[in-house]
């Protein structure tokens, strides 16, 4: 009997859940792509789970310029081989040349084949459910350049639970993970980078309601944050839980602000203070495609 309430429990659980994610534009991309995702992970071996994240951390889960006018969900750029049409944006280099696809469709077959090139064959030794070492091991084969790339991609699979889409086992047990997804977004796992303390900001966070979680003062952790007021922090930013540093990382020179980034957005990136950048770059402006100095 005891465990006919806890099933009606987690499903009742379940259509709540559905019903307050239903105008989250992340959980209604999760929707709309899973299938997707999976059909891909079983021709390609890619987990579903790396591929929904990539999706919903590169092109804002699809709202992006390049996603909306291009179908570029990836974040993928023309490169030598590319013969089909193409878009410009500012990136990591100001007005750089990204793939334009016809469908989503397309970029999702684009994105498998081009995770299938040599430069990431050491990926698919690893179990289809690791995705932990699939989020390191993109970034350590040079997928993106920014250095807490892994860690944001972790954060999605385990803030939505993507990586039940991994395996048949947790594709059929919709309840649970609604369940287990209910209870993860009020935690936030502490990671390290540079020596710094800090955690990944999920859809919905403030610098209040953090600080509360870590039983730190509000005003604190905005000091930290370089915030001057308590707001809706971006989603998949770093929220620093002790004060930054003042120099950038070893042989990080200059960066570009890319698209919808700011300047605040690179000194959480790199775990720099904003006052430092804005020293070394007194005249620039705060906009996609500056180039700013972080030495």
């Amino acid at each position: 009997m005891k465990s006919t309430y806890y099933i009606l429990f987690l499903t009742l659980i379940s259509a709540f859940s559905f019903k307050a994610s239903a105008s989250d534009p992340y959980a209604e991309y999760i929707e709309r792509y899973c299938s997707l995702a999976i059909e891909h992970q079983d021709e390609y071996g890619i987990p579903a789970s790396i591929t929904l994240a990539q999706g919903l951390l590169e092109r804002a889960a699809g709202r992006s310029t390049l996603a909306s006018k291009a179908n570029n969900h990836f974040g993928i750029k023309c490169h030598k081989e590319w013969k089909g049409k193409s878009v410009k944006r500012d990136d990591d280099a100001p007005n750089e040349c990204f793939r334009k696809y016809n469908t989503v469709e397309e970029s999702f077959r684009d994105h498998s084949l081009f995770l299938r090139r040599n430069r990431y064959q050491r990926l698919f030794n690893l179990d289809v459910t690791d995705y932990q070492n699939w989020a390191k091991g993109l970034r350590e084969c040079g997928y993106a350049t920014d250095p807490n790339y892994a860690a944001r991609l972790i954060t999605i699979i385990e803030r939505y639970s993507l990586y039940t889409y991994d395996t048949e086992s947790g594709r059929n047990a919709e309840e649970t993970v609604a369940f287990i997804r209910d209870m993860l977004v009020r935690t936030h796992p502490v990671r390290r980078t540079r020596g710094l303390h800090y955690v990944v900001a999920t859809p919905g966070d403030t610098y209040a309601s953090i600080a509360k979680e870590f039983n730190l003062k509000a005003k604190k952790l905005m000091k930290y944050n370089d915030a001057g007021k308590d707001h809706e922090i971006k989603a998949w930013e770093e929220v620093y839980l002790e004060e930054k540093l003042e120099c950038a990382p070893d042989g990080i020179t200059s960066v570009t602000i890319g698209e919808g980034e700011s300047l605040h957005s690179v000194a959480q990136r790199y775990g720099m203070q904003v006052k430092t950048i804005r020293e070394l770059n007194k005249k620039a402006k705060d906009r996609p495609g500056t180039i700013l100095k972080l030495r």
